[in-house]
This record gives C-alpha cells, sequence and structure tokens, in this order.
C-alpha cells in the first residue's frame, strides 16, 4: 500500500503502468512465497531433527513447543529483525517522499495539511501491522511481568496486535469513502425500516 501511494503521486504518469493488476497479483505471490518459504524451512528442520513419537505427541499449540531447535529460535528472530527493517525503512522513505510531494503541489495550507493528516493515519496503520514482527517479544516480556497468565497474555497479544491493525485499516478507509459511506448509509437504513415493517405485521398478527 505505501508503494502503490507513492507511486501514484510521486509518480502519477507512470501509476497506469506500474500498478496493474498482473503487478499486484505478483506481489502478492512474492509476499505468499516469502512467508511460507520460512514456515516450510521450519518443518523439514523439525522433519529432520525430532524422532517420530514427537509427531504423534500432544503438545499445546505454541511455535516454541513444535519447533523446539534453538537454530529456529535464532532464525526467526533474525528473519523478524530484517523484516521489521526492510518494511520500516520503506514507509519511512515513501511516506517522506509523498507528504514532500504533497507539499510542493500544493498551494493552500489546507490542502497540504489534508495530506498530510491521511498520510499520518496510513503511517499509523501501517505501523499497528507491523506490530506482528515484534509480537514474540513483547509476549516474552508480559510473561516476565505477569507470570501465571500465559492463556490471558496471548489472547490479549493476539487480538491487539494481529486482529485490531486489520480491523482498523478497512473500517478507516471504509467510513472516510464518500461512495462506500453512502451505501452503508443506505444499508443500514433499509434494514432499519425492514425491521420496522417487520414489528408492524407481528403486531398486526398479534392484534388478529
Amino acid at each position: 500500500m505505501a508503494l502503490e501511494r507513492y507511486v501514484a503521486i510521486c509518480k502519477p504518469l507512470r501509476h497506469p503502468q506500474i500498478c496493474t493488476v498482473r503487478h499486484t497479483y505478483i506481489l502478492i505471490g512474492f509476499i505468499w512465497f516469502i512467508c511460507v518459504g520460512t514456515d516450510i524451512c521450519d518443518i523439514f528442520v523439525t522433519m529432520a531433527t525430532e524422532s517420530l513419537s514427537f509427531f504423534y505427541s500432544n503438545v499445546f499449540c505454541f511455535r516454541p513447543n513444535v519447533f523446539k531447535n534453538p537454530i529456529l529460535t535464532y532464525k526467526k528472530q533474525v528473519i523478524d529483525i530484517i523484516h521489521f527493517s526492510c518494511v520500516f525503512l520503506t514507509l519511512v522513505y515513501t511516506y517522506l517522499q509523498i507528504m514532500f510531494a504533497a507539499r510542493a503541489v500544493s498551494s493552500e495550507q489546507k490542502s497540504a495539511q489534508r495530506a498530510r493528516n491521511t498520510i499520518l493515519i496510513h503511517g499509523g496503520q501501517l505501523l499497528l501491522c507491523m506490530l506482528s514482527y515484534i509480537s514474540s517479544s513483547v509476549e516474552m516480556v508480559l510473561l516476565i511481568v505477569f507470570p501465571g497468565k500465559t492463556q490471558e497474555i496471548r489472547m490479549a497479544n493476539y487480538i491487539v496486535i494481529f486482529i485490531f491493525p486489520r480491523y482498523l485499516s478497512p473500517l478507516i478507509y471504509g467510513v472516510r469513502d464518500k461512495t462506500f459511506r453512502k451505501y452503508l448509509k443506505s444499508y443500514f437504513v433499509c434494514d432499519q425500516h425492514k425491521v420496522g415493517l417487520r414489528r408492524v405485521n407481528h403486531s398486526k398478527e398479534g392484534e388478529k
């Protein structure tokens, strides 16, 4: 999303050629390949190092309980640091360029401020999504501070870091879009009208 906004604002003439459906599918496939590739490596290492009895045992569904090899722990930490650094640098570069371009193009201070606020909202949403890279570290610290609250910490960590940012982004984008907001409003109005008609019908049937 950050790269698409960067191309749309800083390179508007090349946006139709760069941000195509085909390129989007390629980028999504590349992201999936990177995410799945690391987990497949962990599975292969676990299959090669663990005994056969391990695969017939019952364990709590928690990553350290399944991938117990110390090498995999170090590998995950290194990969998370690399991913976090790449995404963070991409966000900083693209949004700084977008802010400079919006300030240079916009002649009105109000429009420039509006563009800056929009960019800050997008950046904040993406930074919330980036919390997934440090979720394991946050969970370890909370387990040290609050021992004996393992399930509560993991549940709260999952909701705040994984669910909340992904829920917030489409909600903000949808409410800010005028067309979507219009149809959303009409949908709720129609639903309320239907509920009212149902209540009237039920009351009439009760009187009969």
